[in-house]
């Protein structure tokens, strides 16, 4: 099975610095533009099934990939980001005033009260990659997810129920793609993470914002 876990296109949140996790932020008019980029980009890739977070800003991005093809966008909330309680909606510059450990440590992987725990989030990993081994075992699939939820997906497949104690080794950019292979003994090999070949040299598409 290969997947590619793809990230949405830039959010209006992503533009002004706003944490979002599961605050539902739409694409920017630039994140817009990247959706499209990454669905010609992928034009030529077959693939069997099409997952998305239910969060608009990733939903509209796998909406650009779908379009032109057979397959339908299956709207997934088990890949949507990490639920970040009292932090969402609020700017990374109010959270390091408030909090100056962020200016280098991941929220994501804080276990701060309000934030969703790890148990919840492994159990999500978990359970992404058994239904996909379980219902494509041998297809090619894409699910657009979200930044702070891919990475920790990634750590995942490398340390399993551990993966907490890692630092968070993975920047994923606005429409990243990451390609792992996974095969049916839940053995995986990643082949690249957050290619943004599509972005590069297209005139300022590439964009630099919070990334959960």
């Amino acid at each position: 099975m290969e997947v590619y876990f793809i990230r949405h296109g830039q959010s209006e949140a992503n533009l002004k610095g706003i944490i979002q996790g599961h605050a539902d932020f739409p694409l920017s008019s630039l994140g817009k533009k990247q959706a499209v980029m990454v669905a010609d980009y992928l034009s030529s890739v077959h693939i069997d099934a099409l997952y998305s977070s239910d969060l608009s800003r990733a939903y509209d991005t796998a909406l650009a990939i779908a379009d032109g093809r057979t397959v339908k966008v299956s709207p997934w909330e088990m890949v949507r980001e990490v639920a970040l309680g009292p932090f969402e909606g609020i700017s990374r510059e109010q959270l390091i005033a408030q909090y100056p450990q962020f200016k280098t440590e991941s929220l994501l992987t804080s276990g701060m009260p309000g934030t969703e725990p790890f148990e919840s989030i492994t159990a999500r990993c978990r359970t992404t990659i058994d239904f996909l081994l379980k219902h494509h075992h041998s297809d090619r699939v894409a699910v657009v997810s979200h930044g702070g939820f891919i990475s920790i997906l990634l750590m995942y497949l490398m340390l399993k129920d551990q993966w907490f104690k890692a630092e968070r080794p993975f920047i994923i950019g606005n429409t990243g793609m990451t390609l792992v292979e996974i095969d049916a003994t839940g053995k995986s090999k990643v082949h690249y993470v957050n290619k943004q070949t599509h972005l590069e040299h297209r005139g300022g598409l590439l964009s630099s914002a919070v990334r959960y």
